[in-house]
């Protein structure tokens, strides 16, 4: 495939779709992405995750454990309306340890393939990732999975869907052809057609009549889509209330639009491993996902002048986002969204975070872990690129010409740490050197080193992901090491409301410098934002404004920094109330110092509390068992928040403090002989006794035996 058959002009942006895959974990997400590129074409030969053949999940330590790790991106043509389309698609984890995986590749797609589990329905993973698409405003379609398995229900889980997320309507575009092991195939309900899917493959999708026994199943539930279209599209409720027949071309516009307006999620069903659903689901990404050419404004900022830039498609300089990097000890392998202008085989770009320039030395068309070389390619595409020196996750490279900055990935902080040493003194700077790039490729994970003991400190968002990580340094990176057992990440927040003013009256050199600042601290129990900084300075209109911004910048990093305990803070709001200078003595950094001193001061009278992170645990159990685990989770601090009755089996819900769920995925299969699944995802923070701290501290000493 050459670089001109992707992408030689604008007119060819209107067949690019950019799209990802997000679930819960074991929810099917690699399994229909597997059938994704075989019936694409891409390959040739069903991979199963069962049989550890995968081509997405390509690292061992995915195809050993069955789940997805790292997200992998792959190029793939799907004709449509004899139109080929080039899908670029990232296959994302389900498990929330790798949050940051979905996080960086919702930032550069334009449509997402929610995937939920007909057995389970919404789990916690998957409310997750369909909130975070939300916030990127990435348009979706939802695809109900695994209709071929015992318990399975069409119905009940559209039902937890529509539940779940009011702020959209849910429609189905399908329905199934019987349940559980009698699925046959799906209807259509744009085209009122039965589909079924024939051959040891699946890959012979033939279309018919629709079966007796569900035609009158058809007609409401068809009738029930073009009403809640109607509702939402003037064009369709003119037809709809006249009674006449919507014309297909006339639909398929209008149900485009309500699509990339976030107005609609289009909802069809099958199930990946018996190979039904996944055709039309191709041709629902072709018809009703954006191109890049429908959202052809991004915004930036100049990094020199701090002025906004509007980024569109049709710009003649280049600008490009790095999302993802795979970290070597030659040259990074960087993931990279272009968005406007052309980039060659050895241009020359500018990094606006560093200020240098860099030289594309290869581009990449990506395939999972293989690559192919190109020479050139265009706006709305995803690339590998090699050769950017000091270049990472959220960098945005631009033409020399016009530096810009897009919209930063943000990612979430770590909440569980562990120490690890080299078992021999002589590996100190490989584990070093090892630990520098698997906190490169991750922004997830940091490293702390201890000079004294010469202890790192990894932290990370979980213990599988720690685990992982350990795994990685001994297998991949061949390096024996000693790694301490699980600590998790406290904070703290203050005790009390406090207001109080700072002075900063110092001599430096022969100058004075002077300037008050008065400022009040609030403890909010669960502050969304973490940290929330206010301006209401009285008197602020008749202040310079580098006087406002420097008080204002001056607390949001101190409020950032660490408690009379040393660990960070949270849940506090900082609000700005009066600044005091004179002409001649007062700068930016005497307001800034007044505000710091201010901040110390308020922290250590009014004190602080520790807070511990807490999860939200979600188990899936058989009734037999249920009971074990809820006394097994209440003797650890939980507070159960519900148990559900679902066909079968039960569904509890409860936050657990992390510190007690170390070593919870090997206690669960022991509580129900291994016929039982969770979940667990940050929910925030709670107060921790000196009673439980010291408990806690007791039981996670030492280093584990590797």
């Amino acid at each position: 495939m050459s670089s001109k058959d992707n992408t030689s002009s604008t007119r060819e942006l209107d067949f690019i779709r950019n799209i990802s895959i997000i679930a819960h974990i074991d929810a099917g997400k690699t399994t229909v992405t597997e059938r994704i590129l075989y019936y694409s074409g891409k390959t040739h030969k069903l991979g199963e995750v069962d049989s550890g053949n995968t081509v997405m999940d390509y690292l061992d330590e995915e195809r050993e454990r069955g789940i997805t790790i790292v997200a992998a991106a792959a190029s793939l043509e799907w004709k449509r309306s004899e139109t080929s389309n080039l899908i670029h698609l990232i296959d994302t984890p389900g498990h929330i340890d790798f949050t940051a995986e979905v996080e960086r590749s919702l930032r550069v797609i334009d449509g997402a393939i929610v995937i939920f589990s007909g057995v389970e329905g919404v789990e916690a993973q998957s409310e997750k990732v369909w909130r975070q698409s939300t916030r990127y405003n990435v348009p979706k379609i939802a695809f109900i999975n695994k209709l071929d398995r015992s318990g399975a229900s069409f119905k009940r889980v559209l039902k937890d869907i529509r539940t779940k997320f009011k702020s959209v309507r849910t429609i189905p575009f399908q329905i199934p052809i019987g349940s559980e092991s009698d699925l046959e195939g799906v209807i259509d309900l744009i085209q009122m057609k039965s589909i079924s899917f024939h051959g040891d493959d699946g890959s012979n999708v033939v279309y018919g009549d629709i079966p007796d026994g569900c035609a009158a199943e058809a007609k409401s539930a068809r009738d029930e889509m073009l009403s809640s279209i109607a509702d939402l599209s003037d064009v369709v409720a003119e037809f709809y209330l006249s009674e006449e027949e919507v014309p297909p071309a006339t639909l398929a516009s209008e149900i485009r639009k309500l699509v990339i307006a976030n107005k609609i999620v289009p909802v069809f069903t099958g199930s990946a491993k018996k190979n039904i659903g996944i055709q039309p689901i191709l041709d629902a990404v072709c018809d009703y996902f954006p191109s890049p050419n429908d959202r052809d404004v991004y915004p930036g900022i100049n990094p020199k002048t701090g002025g906004h830039i509007d980024i569109r498609n049709t710009d003649q300089a280049f600008c490009g986002l790095v999302f993802k990097l795979v970290a070597s000890g030659s040259a990074d392998l960087l993931y990279m969204r272009t968005y406007s202008g052309r980039l060659n085989h050895n241009d020359t770009l500018l990094n606006a975070r560093t200020n240098e320039k860099v030289r594309i030395k290869r581009i990449l068309r990506l395939y999972a872990k293989n690559v192919e070389s190109v020479e050139e390619v265009g706006p709305g595409d995803i690339i590998g690129i090699i050769g950017p020196a000091d270049t990472f996750t959220g960098d945005t490279l631009s033409a020399v010409n016009r530096p810009v900055l897009l919209e930063k990935i943000v990612f979430p902080d770590p909440v569980i740490s562990i120490a690890v040493e080299p078992k021999s003194n002589k590996d100190k700077d490989r584990l070093n050197t090892t630990l520098e790039m698997l906190c490169r490729e991750d922004p997830t994970l940091s490293v702390k080193r201890n000079d004294a003991t010469g202890q790192n400190l990894i932290s990370g968002m979980g213990e599988l992901h720690l685990e992982v990580n350990c795994n990685r340094i001994r297998n991949d990176f061949h390096l024996e090491a000693r790694f301490g057992v699980p600590q998790v990440a406290f904070r703290e927040t203050i005790k009390s409301e406090i207001e109080i003013t700072g002075v900063f009256n110092r001599t430096i050199g022969e100058k004075e410098y002077y300037a008050e600042a008065r400022i009040r601290l609030t403890p909010v129990l669960h502050l969304e934002k973490g940290i929330e900084v206010v301006n209401n300075v009285k008197n602020k209109n008749s202040l310079p404004n580098a006087w406002v911004n420097s008080a204002v910048e001056a607390l949001n990093n101190g409020l950032r920094t660490g408690g009379n305990l040393g660990y960070s803070l949270i849940y506090i709001r900082g609000e700005l109330l009066e600044i005091t200078g004179l002409p001649d003595k007062t700068i930016e950094s005497s307001v800034a110092g007044a505000v710091l001193e201010a901040l110390q001061q308020a922290i250590r009278q009014c004190g602080t509390t520790l807070l511990e992170p807490i999860v939200k645990v979600d188990i899936l159990s058989p009734e037999a068992v249920i009971g074990e685990i809820t006394g097994y989770l209440q003797a650890r601090r939980a507070l159960i928040h519900k148990i559900d009755t679902l066909p079968d089996s039960k569904h509890l819900s409860a936050e657990v403090p992390l510190s007690e769920m170390f070593g919870f995925s090997k206690a669960l299969p022991k509580l129900s002989g291994g016929r039982a699944a969770f979940s667990m995802e940050p929910c925030g923070y709670q107060e921790i006794s000196a009673l439980d701290l010291e408990r806690m501290v007791n039981r996670n000493t030492g280093f584990q035996n590797n």
